[in-house]
């Protein structure tokens, strides 16, 4: 992080040919309000010294015994200096830097960012919303883990009110499952609900899943100066209470308009309008994770997580989809790491297991196989990365190889240098896929049924190419890792279409009321 900042300073100072004290000021009149800290931690920058020696100097950066030196820039180099020179430099700064944060381990170590940290951490042990008054698991707050992750609640002081739900009395009086359709229709004296939503097949979708499905994204404009103004990080806060996801614009539950480039298109919106009466029927329970903690426990997270009651709720279509979380981590020995068949067997077979507990009969599952992840490499490994587009000095190999040197590489096996285990990898991957697809064949479940479908990176690429983009665009730029806005809308089209042709049933019913619906809340204002 501190190497990321100061890049970003230093090359602020030489885009707009100010001192690194007027970049550093301009840096903090770009960020808002209390975020501020993180650039007021790094006020004594030298520019002589690079990126990596600056963080060493202020020991947030450090070399631990026996470990290699991690830098992302090449180390300095002087005729007649010895290799120690970037030791020396970092000694040097040392004297003169800041001494007052030192004893900060984290950002959230600093008093005006505390608090926020605590809930943030509260929302990813638990997958639940922060601000949830009524306990139903549903919020009327967007972040912390609510409604840009779960559809939004329409009165947080009842319990038995929230999306989902089946209506109570067909909603005569009010709203008791938020998809908006109650009271009576004056003209027959049928309650809206029951005439335009009962025997529609109404179901939610819910998506459990790892930072793709999650939608992990970090602006590029952040990190990217000849773009950079206020407006680059408006969005700031917002991401950082998102956990830096964006579950609103993702391919499974996203429902607003993307602003982070390319278009929306999800497998909720296509549901809603298929069939109006799901409207606000999502939840997203995803989770950010390089030590496969959400895979390996997500029966347990279900259990604490998920939002349905057998008895009251509708049915729903479950997503499985850690495409990538069984085979990547950050270790050195990153092979040792990775889920077995054997691990994946039994973790995806208790999940299911749970959640025939607790579906609604007529739910579906949906098992999605692993990602081949060697596209990456194979696409970014020689392009420059957006900290490197101004001096072209870092690419996404340097990257890869910067993280996987600290040890928090997104996915050591396939951001790297080594083909040997990116096809290893691989190789793990589709063992894995094939232990999914032979559930889906053989296992048999009360309340739902149960199917496969490959990872369509490939099908996507394709689509794209005939769209005249390129390969690596379907990747996101900051991380070098996660599907970008374009491949998620991409692969929404193409997850659908094969559900129509091969599964007609998991979708339900075209509603022929739609029309209605929707000319009723235009006529009332949207109400």
């Amino acid at each position: 992080g501190c190497v990321l900042v100061v890049s970003v300073i230093e090359q602020l100072a030489q885009w707009h040919n100010s001192t690194v004290k007027a970049a550093m000021e301009r840096l903090c009149n770009y960020i808002p309000g209390k975020y501020q800290i993180i650039g007021h931690m790094l006020c004594c920058i030298d520019r002589e010294m690079n990126a990596d020696v600056v963080c060493h100097s202020l020991k947030l950066c450090k070399q631990d015994p026996g470990q290699p030196l991690c830098h992302l820039y090449p180390p300095p180099k002087r005729e007649k200096h010895s290799p120690g020179l970037f030791y020396a430099l970092a000694h040097a700064g040392q004297k003169r830097q800041i001494k007052s944060f030192m004893g900060f381990s984290s950002l959230c170590a600093f008093p005006l960012l505390a608090n926020l940290c605590e809930k943030i951490k509260y929302v990813i042990r638990n997958k639940l919303p922060f601000e949830d008054f009524d306990g139903d698991k549903f919020s009327t707050f967007p972040t912390l883990r609510g409604y840009h992750w779960r559809g939004r609640d329409c009165n947080d002081k009842n319990t038995t009110v929230y999306p989902g739900r089946r209506p109570d009395n067909w909603d005569v009086k009010s709203d008791s499952n938020c998809n908006g359709i109650w009271g009576v229709d004056p003209k027959d004296g049928l309650p809206y609900e029951e005439k335009f939503c009962k025997g529609a097949d109404s179901q939610g979708v819910v998506l459990l899943g790892d930072s793709a499905g999650a939608h992990f994204h970090i602006p590029p404009e952040w990190m990217t100066v000849t773009q950079m103004s206020a407006k680059s990080f408006a969005n700031l806060p917002m991401a950082f209470t998102d956990e830096l996801d964006w579950p609103q614009f993702s391919e499974i539950t996203g429902f607003l308009n993307s602003t982070i480039g390319g278009w929306t298109d999800s497998l909720y919106l296509r549901l809603r309008r298929r069939n109006r009466c799901n409207h606000r029927d999502l939840q997203n329970i995803s989770q950010n994770d390089t030590e496969n903690i959400f895979s390996i426990n997500i029966a347990v997270y279900l259990s604490f997580s998920l939002a349905r009651n057998q008895l009251l709720d509708n049915p729903a279509i479950v997503i499985y989809a850690t495409i990538g979380n069984d085979v990547c981590n950050g270790n050195r020995d990153t092979l040792a790491h990775m889920t077995t068949p054997k691990e994946m067997l039994s973790n995806v077979v208790q999940a299911l297991r749970y959640l025939d507990s607790c579906l609604p009969k007529g739910s579906h599952v949906i098992l999605t196989g692993l990602v081949d992840g060697r596209f990456l490499w194979d696409n970014l490994h020689d392009r420059y990365h957006p900290l490197g587009q101004l001096n072209r000095d870092v690419t996404y190999s340097q990257l890869y190889s910067f993280l996987d040197c600290l040890q928090v590489s997104p996915c050591s096996g396939w951001l790297t240098p080594n083909e040997t285990l990116r096809n290893l990898t691989s190789e793990r991957a589709l063992q894995l896929s094939n232990v999914l697809k032979e559930i889906a064949r053989s296992e048999k479940f009360t309340n739902f049924d149960i199917f496969y479908m490959d990872f369509p990176l490939r099908q996507t690429a394709e689509e794209w190419r005939k769209m005249g983009g390129e390969p690596w665009q379907l990747i996101e730029p900051v991380d070098g890792f996660h599907p970008s806005q374009i491949a998620a809308a991409l692969g929404t089209s193409i997850t659908w279409q094969k559900a129509l042709r091969e599964w007609p049933q998991v979708l339900g019913k075209e509603n022929p009321f739609n029309d209605q619906i929707e000319a009723i809340f235009k006529d009332q204002g949207g109400h």
